[in-house]
C-alpha cells in the first residue's frame, strides 16, 4: 500500500492566500498547489530562480486537505511610511533593499491582508513519478531540517510546531485523511478539501480556483475544481 506523508499545518495565524486583486490580498481556509510548492521548495533550498525546479515540483504534487481547526478571518489594515533607505527582512539572510526616487516615498504604502488564526490543517501528500528527486523521503528530511525558515503562506505566519507529521499507509492521499490521526483540539467532523474526480461523496459543493502558479512566467493562470465536504461522508464514497 502507498506510504503518503502527512503535513501538520500549525499556527497562530495562516494565509493561504487565494485570488488576489491589487493591494487586497484575500485568503482560503486551505492551502493550494502553488503554496504547498513554494512551501516545500524553501525546504528544499530551491532559490526563486530555480523555476523549471518549481514548475517540476507542482506538476507532481498530489494531496487533500483536512480542516481540523480552521480558525477564524482576521483582516490587517496596513500601513506604513517607507523611505528609501528601509530595509526588508527576508528568509534568505539577506536584507531587501529598496529602490525608486524619492517621489516613491511620499504617501504611506497601503494594503489590507486577510489571515487565518488558530489553525490546524492536515496535508495529504503523494507524488507522482515517486521514484524521481526529490522523493517523499528527501521532502520529509527537508521539513524536518529546512534549508530557511518556513511559514505558513506569508513570512509573520510563522508554524507552531513541526510540519512534518510522519507517514501514513493509504490507498490515496484521500483514504489518508481518514487514517491520519485527529489532534486534540478539532472539529469531531472536520470539513476535507479534494480535488474533483470520480467516486466523489454526493454532496460535496464543487469549488474553481486558481492554485497553480507559472513559476517561469511568475503568474497564477487557469482553474481547476475542488470538492468541499465532511469527513465523514468519505466513508461511504463510491470508486469507479
Amino acid at each position: 500500500m502507498p506510504r503518503i506523508l502527512i503535513l501538520h499545518l500549525e499556527g497562530p495565524l495562516a494565509a493561504f492566500g487565494a485570488e488576489m486583486v491589487d493591494a487586497r490580498g484575500p485568503v482560503r481556509d486551505w492551502p493550494g498547489a502553488s503554496l504547498l510548492t513554494g512551501l516545500l521548495a524553501n525546504a528544499l533550498g530551491y532559490d526563486r530562480a530555480d523555476r523549471e525546479a518549481h514548475d517540476a515540483l507542482q506538476t507532481r504534487l498530489d494531496f487533500a486537505v483536512r480542516l481540523d481547526r480552521p480558525g477564524e478571518i482576521l483582516r490587517d489594515f496596513q500601513t506604513v511610511q517607507l523611505d528609501g533607505a528601509d530595509r526588508g527582512w527576508t528568509t534568505r539572510g539577506i536584507p531587501e533593499e529598496r529602490s525608486g526616487g524619492a517621489d516613491t516615498y511620499k504617501s504611506p504604502h497601503i494594503r489590507e491582508r486577510d489571515h487565518y488564526a488558530d489553525v490546524f490543517v492536515t496535508v495529504a501528500l503523494a507524488l507522482s513519478e515517486p521514484e524521481t528527486a526529490p522523493t517523499l523521503d528527501d521532502l520529509a528530511e527537508a521539513l524536518e531540517r529546512p534549508a530557511r525558515p518556513l511559514f505558513l503562506g506569508r513570512k509573520p505566519c510563522l508554524p507552531s510546531a513541526p510540519l512534518f507529521g510522519g507517514f501514513v499507509e493509504a490507498e490515496d492521499t484521500v483514504a489518508a485523511l481518514s487514517v491520519a490521526p485527529l489532534p486534540e483540539r478539532g472539529e469531531d467532523d472536520p470539513v476535507v478539501v479534494l480535488r474533483d474526480g470520480p467516486g466523489r461523496p454526493e454532496g460535496f459543493s464543487r469549488h474553481y480556483v486558481t492554485d497553480m502558479r507559472n513559476w517561469r512566467g511568475g503568474v497564477h493562470a487557469g482553474q481547476r475544481v475542488y470538492r468541499r465536504g465532511r469527513l465523514s461522508a468519505l466513508a461511504t464514497r463510491v470508486t469507479s
